[in-house]
């Protein structure tokens, strides 16, 4: 919204620095930043008055959580949230359809994993939220649609296209890319959601691959970088800098609060947000296969659910003394402080491997 000051400058005075997608990032970070923080205890105070216990804990989860987790709100995502369309609103460009279409992706998502939690604290169940099947149903709508806007936007020499990191090479998936688009961003949204199992866990990875992959997205979309780098030219992806700027902004806000021990939880509100806006600045930027790498830590907490479940039921035994991974970890006695650090250490490790295949060709 702000970007059409520029319609007053005349090239040389302040207005002109809106034309400066790195301007208007800072500007859209403090933004997301400073409305975490005036905003996050009301709102924390607001959770704890409506929900009378708390977010239902697992009975079948590390002891430890039953006595130290047990009334604390859920429904966090929804700061983040708060932070992330204000702030992307405000300063970024409103005629550049990627733009819309991560924030609708993140919005639809925010609103499957807000009725889920609504559904769990009113009945104070965690087994009472949207079933698995209709939470998949309707997340594979959503991405349809947003893998069938990105197509449509994408030039037309890279529609379908798979690119393929470090060989700088492209695959015609012709009809199978939607379909493909949409378990990425499907995907990467219930990857996020499984790993928030701790206080801090979820947000600072998240936050780590969004501002990864808001680099990629402001080379993305500028001529000079993708001739330099060898990469696929995306016009218009560069604003999705601006989006990645309010999520950390945003996601730091919520993790002031979030911190351990966490006086409020993201939930699916925020999560499978997340997650969702991961997924689809992936598929906006034409890097499907970079964010398994640069989300790689979510790609793990993810596998070793289905490995624990497909292995249990062929053979009845489990592989790790409880999935996801990092409840594993908790029942061989590792801290919950020292999981949720040596796990950030992690994805930062994974997101600058993430962005070295910007140049390795």
């Amino acid at each position: 919204m702000l970007y059409w000051l520029t319609a007053f400058s005349d090239g040389g005075d302040f207005f002109n620095l809106f034309r400066y997608i790195t301007f208007r990032a800072g500007g859209a970070f403090f933004t997301a930043l400073v409305f975490g923080f005036l905003f996050g205890r009301p709102l924390i105070n607001l959770l704890r008055t409506k929900q009378k216990h708390g977010q239902p804990i697992r009975d079948d989860g590390p002891e430890s959580h039953i006595t130290e987790k047990a009334g604390t709100p859920t429904m966090g995502g929804v700061l983040i949230l708060g932070a992330l369309v204000t702030s992307s609103l405000l300063w970024a460009r409103l005629d550049i359809g990627y733009v819309w279409m991560v924030l609708f992706v993140t919005v639809a998502f925010g609103l499957i994993g807000f009725a889920d939690d609504y559904s769990k604290v009113t009945k104070n169940d965690n087994y009472s939220g949207l079933s698995a099947r209709l939470r998949l149903l309707i997340g594979f709508v959503i991405a349809g649609l947003a893998a069938g806007w990105a197509t449509w936007m994408h030039p037309a020499d890279l529609q379908n296209q798979l690119a393929i990191p470090v060989i700088s090479g492209l695959l015609n998936l012709g009809i199978l890319f939607i379909p493909f688009a949409m378990i990425v961003i499907v995907g990467a949204a219930n990857a996020v959601n499984l790993t928030d199992g701790l206080d801090g866990l979820a947000i600072m990875p998240a936050m780590i691959a969004a501002g990864s992959l808001g680099v990629i997205a402001y080379a993305v979309g500028r001529t000079d970088f993708t001739e330099y780098l060898g990469i696929n030219y995306v016009p218009g992806t560069g604003e999705i800098l601006i989006f990645a700027a309010a999520l950390i902004g945003g996601g730091l806000g919520f993790l002031w609060y979030n911190a351990p021990p966490a006086a409020v939880f993201m939930g699916d509100t925020g999560s499978l947000a997340l997650g969702g806006a991961l997924g689809a600045i992936a598929v906006a930027t034409k890097h499907e296969i970079v964010l398994a790498i640069i989300g790689g830590l979510f790609v793990v907490e993810a596998l070793s659910v289905i490995i624990q479940v497909g292995y249990f039921k062929m053979t009845g035994n489990r592989v790790f003394l409880m999935a996801p991974i990092h409840h594993h970890f908790e029942k061989k006695g590792w801290a919950e402080p020292q999981i949720v650090i040596r796990f950030w250490i992690i994805s930062l490790i994974l997101a600058l491997i993430g962005l070295a295949t910007l140049k390795v060709r």
